[in-house]
Order: C-alpha cells, then sequence, then structure tokens
C-alpha cells in the first residue's frame, strides 16, 4: 500500500463487500452485480454525485474480471489518448480478447470525443463503462447513450458516513501507532461540510488528524479547519436547475422556509444573486401575477437595491423578496392566458384589424373605411361601450378567466360589472 497516498485512496474498498452503500446495484441478486459476477458485461454509465462511489465499483470491476482495463480521465485526456487505447482494444479485439475502457467524467468529452468512441462501443471492439456526475440525457449524445444501459448511484446518507468515518479512524490509527480519537460531535461537523460526499469527508478527518498535536479531535478542530462549508454545486449542470425548481416549487407552494433555505443554499454555492432575482421577477409574473400587483413592483426595486448594494449586503433584499412572494396569493391566470393567446394565433394565422378600430389620419384612409362607426368609449356611461375589438374569427373568445385571490378578486368583480354593463348596451341597441 502506498503510505503517502490520499486517505480516500487508500481505504478505497477492493470488492463488493467492503464497498459501504448503493446496495441496489452491490447485492448478490440485483441485475447489476449478476451481470458483473457473470463476466458478460455490456457497455453502461455510472451515474451519482462526487463521492458516492462510482470509481471504486470500476475498480472492483477490474479486479474481478479477466480482462484489459484502461483508466482514462476525460478532464486530462484527449482524442489522441483515445486512438491510441483504441488501437490496443481493436489488437485484442482481433485475438478475441475482451477489454474495458473507464471514461471517468465522461460529461467533459465535447461531441467529436463522445462521437469517436461511438462506433468501437457499437461494434464491441471495447466495452464502455463511464462515469459523470450530472444528467446522461442532457451530457451524453444521444447516439451514444442509446448503447448504453444507464446505473443511477445515489448519495451517501449519514450512516454510512458514519461507518466510513469510523473504518477511517481506526485504520488511521493502526497506520499511525497512535490512539486517534475523534468525538461524535466531530464526526457530525466532518458530514454536515462533506455533503455526503465521502472522498471530501475522509480528506478533512485526514487533514484534522495531521494538523492536530494529540489525535483527539473535538467540533472546534473540525470547525477551524473547514472554516466555510462548501456545498455540491454546478452552476451549468443539473444541480444548478434541480435547486432553482426547489426554489420554484416552494414559493409556489407559498412555503417561506424552504423557499428560503433553498435561495441561501444558492447564494453560499456562489451563485450569481441577478440570476436569483431574474427567476424571483419571473415568478412574480407567472405564479404571482394579477393576484398580487406589487409582487411585480417589488421584485424589480429588489434587482436595483442588489445592483446598488452588491453582495453581501445586496442579498438580504433578494431574502426579503422570497419571503413576499411566498406569503402572496397567487394566479396563474395571465400565464394561461398567455398560453391561449399563443395557441389561438397559431391557428388562425395572421387575421386582418377590423376597420372599425383602424386610425385613419388620412383622408384615404377615412374613405376606405378605417375607423367607420368607432365608438369612443369616454362618450358613454362608465367609459364602457359594446365594440368588438377581436377579429371576426376570434369574436368573443375569451383569454382571461381571472380568480378570486388578492387583488384579482377585485379585477374579477370590476369584469363583471364591464360585462354587465356591455350586456345593458346591446340590449339597448337590439344586438
Amino acid at each position: 500500500m502506498n503510505t503517502k497516498a490520499p486517505l480516500p485512496e487508500r481505504l478505497r474498498p477492493q470488492n463488493f463487500e467492503d464497498l459501504i452503500g448503493q446496495e441496489h446495484l452491490t447485492r448478490p441478486d440485483s441485475p447489476f452485480r449478476k451481470m458483473i459476477d457473470a463476466g458478460d458485461i455490456s457497455s453502461f454509465v455510472l451515474w451519482g454525485p462526487p463521492g458516492c462511489g462510482k470509481t471504486t465499483i470500476a475498480r472492483i470491476i477490474s479486479k474481478m474480471t479477466n480482462v484489459m482495463f484502461y483508466h482514462f480521465s476525460a478532464v486530462s485526456s484527449g482524442i489522441p489518448d483515445l486512438k491510441k487505447i483504441v488501437e490496443e482494444t481493436r489488437g485484442l479485439f482481433n485475438k478475441n480478447k475482451k477489454s474495458i475502457v473507464f471514461v471517468d467524467e465522461i460529461h467533459h468529452f465535447n461531441k467529436t470525443q463522445q462521437d469517436f468512441l461511438l462506433p468501437y462501443v457499437e461494434d464491441a471492439t471495447l466495452t464502455l463503462i463511464a462515469a459523470t456526475t450530472e444528467n446522461p440525457s442532457f451530457h451524453i449524445n444521444s447516439a451514444l447513450l442509446s448503447r448504453l444501459n444507464v446505473f443511477v448511484l445515489y448519495p451517501l446518507e449519514r450512516p454510512h458516513l458514519e461507518e466510513i468515518l469510523k473504518k477511517a479512524i481506526g485504520r488511521m490509527g493502526e497506520w499511525s501507532g497512535k490512539n486517534i480519537e475523534v468525538s461524535l460531535d466531530a464526526v457530525e461537523t466532518i458530514i454536515s461540510a462533506a455533503g455526503m460526499d465521502a472522498r471530501i469527508a475522509l480528506n478533512i478527518l485526514e487533514h484534522s488528524v495531521i494538523t492536530s498535536s494529540s489525535g483527539n479531535l473535538g467540533k472546534e478542530d473540525i470547525e477551524e479547519l473547514i472554516k466555510v462549508t462548501t456545498f455540491r454545486y454546478d452552476k451549468r449542470g443539473e444541480e444548478h436547475y434541480n435547486q432553482i425548481s426547489a426554489l420554484h416549487k416552494s414559493l409556489r407552494g407559498s412555503d417561506p422556509d424552504a423557499a428560503l433555505y433553498w435561495a441561501e443554499r444558492m447564494l453560499q454555492s456562489g451563485e450569481d444573486p441577478r440570476f436569483l432575482v431574474r427567476r424571483l421577477i419571473r415568478f412574480a409574473c407567472e405564479d404571482v401575477g394579477l393576484a398580487d400587483p406589487n409582487a411585480l413592483n417589488l421584485a424589480v426595486s429588489v434587482k436595483s437595491t442588489y445592483d446598488f448594494l452588491g453582495t453581501p449586503e445586496g442579498e438580504l433584499a433578494i431574502l426579503e423578496l422570497v419571503v413576499y412572494l411566498a406569503l402572496a396569493p397567487k394566479s396563474n391566470t395571465v400565464y394561461k392566458a398567455e398560453m391561449k393567446l399563443k395557441k389561438a394565433i397559431s391557428e388562425t394565422g395572421y387575421l386582418e384589424v377590423p376597420f372599425v378600430i383602424r386610425n385613419a389620419p388620412t383622408e384615404l384612409m377615412k374613405d376606405l373605411g378605417y375607423g367607420k362607426d368607432y365608438e369612443y368609449s369616454h362618450e358613454f356611461p362608465f367609459a364602457v361601450n359594446a365594440q368588438d375589438y377581436l377579429p371576426e374569427a376570434l369574436k368573443d373568445t375569451v383569454f382571461y378567466f381571472p380568480n378570486e385571490r388578492g387583488y384579482e378578486e377585485k379585477l374579477k368583480k370590476r369584469l363583471e360589472f364591464i360585462k354587465k354593463v356591455k350586456k345593458d348596451i346591446r340590449n339597448e341597441k337590439g344586438n
């Protein structure tokens, strides 16, 4: 064993029985395990968060199979390296020998690099095992993905991390000959800081032991080392979309605590606060709408406030907006009207503006009938008349259906009043 290797590497499990977590894949009766045990391995991708065991599983497979195994990093290697490996695998294939190519972090490959692998996966020149932290649907070309089975790995849970750290503490004591003791509070602090990533947890533990003079670690020792918790987050990856979705749905569900949590998580993870404000402005339009017209005014004001104050002071205004939007009455009636409008315009195509509501700035236009019989609303009681303003093909079509939430209740009553006035006018005219 390389005693200078990082702790996660020295503790890496050598078989499925020692692997902690991912039991749905590694238990003997699972389809995945049966495939590995039988040695009839087809190309597949392991998808899961950092530090959950993807690389470890690949390395265990390399020890279990009697084939040539190539470990390839998509981060640091390119097409020339791939070509070299493919030439070797082709030679083995021609001798009826199998080979497995493990591509770690395959989402870092561009389309050309992924396309290069496709024919060799398709004709079984090589068996591809890929690992990714990103959703394969978005980060692996559809042609390549269609030839891969996808096995999902789940984030490790707290009991998994506790067991991993307990084992690590014991082994470190054996290797160093020291009596290493870590308090339960310290273990909990490590787990919280690691974000359920076993690799981070073990690195924190190792650095804490190295910097400790006594080998006895308490919560304060861990906090002094880590200072700031680092959350798993990628502003361009799936976690970005997962968390903004969580924020949006928490707001829609009128849960200020959950909404605050997700907003603060994103801010602490390095998300651009302006992105959050843009999404909150959109939420004010789409989900609060006319139930509280002030929501949009406040959202735009928060944008100006953040632009003026910046980080961190301006982030408080963002959180205030989050609470306001969560507690505001909700209405998506205008959003639904927009969808109905788009559908109607798509189906009816180009419809001319009715002559009665066209402007007539010239005599020629007047002679052609532009603006003829137009009724000036202010000359009617309540400034309401019964003129038709939609094209004939859409006459009497209703797009906006107000509800009775918040301010929109007043708008609904106003609309009902307007409709009654128009009906009375039409009755008087005999229409």
